[in-house]
C-alpha cells in the first residue's frame, strides 16, 4: 500500500510539473487531454486511482511519455526491475494485466512494457502521437493485434511492430494465457524525463 501512495504521489508531482512548464491551466490540460477538471485536481493532490488510458492521454497531451509521468529521479547507471515491484497500470476483468517496467533514457527512448492477456481479454488504446512505435513479442499463448480494424494473429515467438498513431488493440485468444513483451519507441524529442 505504501508502494502504491508513493507512485501516486509521484504521479502528482510529474503531471504537475509538465502541465506547468507547458504552460497549461487545470482546465486547457484538461479539454485537450478529454479528462475532467476534478480529476486533474485529485490527480494533482496524489488523489483517486488513474488508469492507463487517463495517463497516455495525459502523457500525450504534454508531449511527455508515461513513464515520465511514473518515474522518480534515476537511480544510476544500472537499473534491475523485478516484475513484483511494479504494480500494473492495467488490469483486465478476467487477470490480465500490463506492467510499465522502465524506460531507457537517451535522445529516443523506449517504454519496456509486460503484459498478460487471458482468452477474450483485449485493451483497446487510442492513437498515439506521430512517431510511435510499438513492437509486440508473444512469449507464450497467442494474443490477437488490431490495427485500424485490421486482426493480425500474433502467436508465441513472433513479433508484430506498427505505428502507434492509429487506433490499436491487444486481445488474448486461444485457451491458455498470453504473455508478451512490449516496447514502445518514442519519438527523438518527446521528452522522457519529468
Amino acid at each position: 500500500m505504501a508502494e502504491t501512495a508513493a507512485a501516486l504521489r509521484t504521479v502528482a508531482h510529474n503531471v504537475r510539473a509538465a502541465r506547468t512548464r507547458a504552460g497549461l491551466s487545470l482546465d486547457e490540460l484538461g479539454r485537450r487531454a478529454q479528462v475532467s477538471k476534478g480529476a486533474l485536481v485529485a490527480l494533482e493532490r496524489a488523489q483517486g486511482n488513474p488508469n492507463l488510458a487517463t495517463l497516455v492521454r495525459l502523457a500525450d497531451t504534454l508531449g511527455i511519455s508515461v513513464s515520465a509521468l511514473m518515474q522518480g529521479p534515476s537511480e544510476g547507471r544500472v537499473r534491475v526491475v523485478a516484475a513484483d515491484a511494479v504494480a500494473p497500470l492495467w488490469t483486465g476483468s478476467q487477470g490480465g494485466e500490463a506492467r510499465l517496467m522502465l524506460t531507457t533514457s537517451g535522445p529516443a527512448p523506449v517504454e519496456i512494457w509486460r503484459w498478460q492477456l487471458e482468452p477474450g481479454e483485449e485493451y483497446p488504446s487510442h492513437p498515439h502521437q506521430a512517431g510511435v512505435t510499438e513492437t509486440i513479442s508473444v512469449t507464450s499463448g497467442r494474443m490477437t493485434l488490431v490495427v485500424d480494424g485490421t486482426e493480425h494473429p500474433v502467436e508465441a515467438g513472433q513479433t508484430a511492430t506498427f505505428d502507434g498513431d492509429s487506433a490499436h488493440t491487444y486481445r488474448g485468444s486461444g485457451t491458455g494465457t498470453c504473455h508478451l513483451v512490449m516496447t514502445v519507441h518514442l519519438p527523438p524529442g518527446l521528452n522522457s524525463a519529468p
